[in-house]
Parts: structure tokens; C-alpha cells; sequence
């Protein structure tokens, strides 16, 4: 049991780590966002004209819209600009919260890895690696690459973030769970 923990706690710490460096640091995902000099007057325009906080895609149509009106909306949209934003009305920079959230995250990805692994009873280095490998892809492919598909984003950076990450905890714990 104490072996789990351990196992489920460094490969925690190790997930947090890389994703620290990547987001700060190694700056891994800076070309996901642009700047434009605009900002203020874009930032004003819309807390202007947004009432509430929350994700918006634009165009777009008000809730109970009936299909056809919606693909009608899409038709006479299409080749024309468009937008996703999301909108806050106060910048936070405190991030204790977000940081033990995450934290947190990352103990429970630990955690369920490190559980489907114990079920494999011929463990070897490469089977666990490539198992904890799978399990970064399966992620990558199911939220982070599909969003870039559907909302032309760029998604390298999440793609290296599993590889990475997901690798370095393989490694760990191939050799870890296969000490005696």
C-alpha cells in the first residue's frame, strides 16, 4: 500500500512540475495566445457590451433558437470573422487556489494511473510507459486536440505536455512498481 502512495504522490509532484514549467518558464504554450495593442479599447468594448462573464461564441444565436434559424445564422456567416472569447470582469492574479486545484488534479490522474496499472499483472518498463503514454494521448486526442479542430487552435503545446509529462511519470513508474 505505501508503495501506491509513493507512487501516486511522486508522479503527482512530477505532474505538477512539468506542468509549471510548461506554462511558465519553457514557455511551451505562448504561441496558443496572441497580443494585439488593441487590448484596452477591446477589453472596454466588451465589458460595455457583455453583461456577464462566461465563454461566447460569435456569431451566434440565443438559447431556444430553432435549428434552421441557426443553420440560416451559420449560412449567412460563413467566410465572415468570428470569435471566441471569454470573458471575465476582474483580472485575478492570485493563484494559491489554482495551484492546490491543480495540484489536487494531478494527484487523482496519479492516482486512477497508477490503479489501472497494479491491475497488470506481467508489469514490465515498457508496458507501464507505454500504458501511462496511452493514457496522455487518450487525453490529448479527446479534449485538447478535438477543441483545436472544432475552434482552429493551436494544440503542439498540449500534444508535447502529454508526451512529456505522461512519459516522465512512465519512466518513474516502470521503475518503481517494479522494484521488489
Amino acid at each position: 500500500m505505501s508503495k501506491q502512495i509513493i507512487a501516486v504522490l511522486v508522479s503527482a509532484v512530477m505532474l505538477f512540475l512539468w506542468q509549471f514549467l510548461s506554462w511558465s518558464m519553457l514557455g511551451v504554450h505562448q504561441s496558443e495566445f496572441k497580443y494585439t495593442a488593441n487590448q484596452d479599447k477591446i477589453l472596454e468594448a466588451l465589458n460595455e457590451h457583455l453583461g456577464e462573464e462566461g465563454t461566447y461564441m460569435l456569431p451566434g444565436v440565443p438559447p431556444g433558437t430553432p435549428m434552421d434559424q441557426e443553420q440560416a445564422l451559420m449560412q449567412a456567416h460563413d467566410g465572415k470573422p468570428w470569435a471566441s472569447i471569454s470573458y471575465h470582469k476582474s483580472f485575478n492574479t492570485a493563484m494559491g487556489m489554482n495551484l492546490l486545484r491543480g495540484f489536487l488534479a494531478d494527484v487523482v490522474a496519479a492516482f486512477l494511473l497508477v490503479w489501472v496499472l497494479m491491475k497488470i499483472e506481467k508489469r514490465n518498463l515498457s508496458t507501464v510507459l507505454l500504458g501511462s503514454l496511452a493514457v496522455g494521448f487518450i487525453g490529448y486526442l479527446t479534449i485538447p486536440y478535438l477543441n483545436s479542430v472544432w475552434f482552429e487552435t493551436k494544440s503542439m503545446g498540449y500534444l508535447i505536455d502529454s508526451v512529456v509529462q505522461w512519459g516522465v511519470v512512465g519512466l518513474w513508474l516502470g521503475w518503481w512498481l517494479n522494484r521488489r
